[in-house]
C-alpha cells in the first residue's frame, strides 16, 4: 500500500543516499533516490553522483523515491532520462522501482509519470519492474526477456498502459500485477481487455495474477470464473476492489478457482455468509478488512481501497 515507504526491495534492506556520499555497501543494500519537498537536491544529480563511485557496476536494484520537489507538474521524465545515460554503470541492474512515494509525499494518481520505453532496451537484464502512478505513463511495446514481475500501482490505469503490459514481449513472466483503478482517475478498461490473457494465450510461465484495486471487480471476476489462465496459475489476487456477492457467486461455482493454492480478495463488500463459502472452498483465501458500503443521497458507494 502506498502509505509507508519501503523497507526492502529484491531481498536487500533500502537506505537513502544522500548526496555527497562517497561509499556504498553494493552488496548490503539497495540505494534509494529521493529528495524533500524543498530540496535545492535532484534526483538526476543523485544517480550522477552514484553511478561515478567506484563498485557501482555491482549494481542490481535501485528505488526511485519523490522527485517532484515543489513542483507537482514535475514528470519522471527527467530521472528516465538519467537512468539511460548512466546504464552503462548498471550493467547487472534487475530490478528497479519508480515512484517509491508515500501519499503524504504525493497521492498516488497525482504521481506523474512518463514514457518508460527507453528503459527496456537499456537494462536487458532487467526480472522485476515496479511502477507507481499512472498519469502520462506509457511502457511502450517493448521486449524484456528476462522479467519474471511486472507491477503497476494507479489509482486509475488506463487502457492504453494495460494493452502496452499485455503486449510485453516477456517470455518468462511469472508475477503479473496491475492496479486498476476507477474511471475517475483515468481507469477506463473492462473485463474484454483481459480476453487474450484469460484465454491463456499471454505469458506461458504466469503463475500469479495480481488484477488488483478494480472498480468494476464483480465484473472481473465473472470473466475470470471461466478463464482458461485459471487452469495454470496458483494464486490469483482480486483484492482492493470492490468485490460483493455478485462476484463472489462466479468464483464459488469455479472449479478451477476452487483448485487455486491462494486467493486474495482483502478489501472486499461480501457478506458474512459468502465469507464462510468462501473460506471452504479449497484455496487459502485471505478475506481481511471486510468494508461497509457508504449511502449519499440515497445512492450506494462501494469504494476501492486506492484512488485518489
Amino acid at each position: 500500500m502506498p502509505y509507508e515507504n519501503l523497507t526492502t526491495f529484491f531481498g536487500k534492506p533500502v537506505e537513502d543516499f544522500q548526496p555527497g556520499m562517497e561509499t556504498w555497501d553494493f552488496a548490503g543494500a539497495v540505494p534509494r533516490f529521493r529528495i524533500e519537498y524543498d530540496s535545492e537536491d535532484n534526483v538526476p544529480a543523485m544517480l550522477g553522483n552514484y553511478a561515478a563511485l567506484p563498485g557501482a557496476e555491482a549494481t542490481d536494484a535501485l528505488v526511485i523515491g519523490y522527485w517532484q520537489g515543489d513542483d507537482s507538474s514535475d514528470s519522471s521524465q527527467v530521472v528516465v532520462e538519467a537512468l539511460v545515460t548512466y546504464a552503462e554503470r548498471f550493467p547487472n541492474l534487475r530490478a528497479l522501482f519508480l515512484g517509491d512515494i508515500v501519499s503524504e509525499e504525493n497521492e498516488i494518481s497525482w504521481i506523474n509519470q512518463s514514457d518508460l520505453s527507453a528503459l527496456w532496451p537499456a537494462f536487458p537484464h532487467l526480472e522485476h519492474m515496479q511502477v507507481r502512478g499512472a498519469t502520462d505513463l506509457a511502457l511502450g511495446r517493448f521486449e524484456a526477456p528476462r522479467l519474471t514481475t511486472l507491477i503497476i500501482e494507479s489509482g486509475g490505469l488506463p487502457r492504453r498502459v494495460v494493452q502496452e503490459a499485455l503486449a510485453a514481449g516477456a517470455p518468462e513472466l511469472r508475477h503479473l500485477e496491475l492496479w486498476l483503478g476507477t474511471d475517475e482517475y483515468g481507469g477506463d478498461s473492462t473485463p474484454k481487455d483481459f480476453a487474450d490473457l484469460f484465454a491463456g494465450r499471454l505469458f506461458p510461465k504466469l503463475n500469479t495474477l495480481a488484477l488488483r484495486d478494480c472498480a468494476y471487480a464483480d465484473d472481473l471476476a465473472a470473466a475470470l470464473a471461466e478463464a482458461s489462465v485459471l487452469e495454470r496459475i496458483s494464486t490469483l489476487d482480486l483484492s482492493l476492489g470492490n468485490l460483493t456477492d455478485e462476484g463472489a457467486e462466479a468464483l464459488l461455482a469455479s472449479p478451477a478457482v476452487a483448485k487455486l493454492s491462494r486467493l486474495d480478495l482483502h478489501h472486499h463488500f461480501l457478506t458474512e455468509a459468502t465469507m464462510t463459502r468462501l473460506a471452504a472452498l479449497g484455496p487459502a483465501v485471505d478475506l481481511s478488512e471486510q468494508q461497509e458500503p457508504d449511502e449519499y443521497a440515497g445512492e450506494i458507494y462501494r469504494n476501492i481501497a486506492v484512488s485518489e
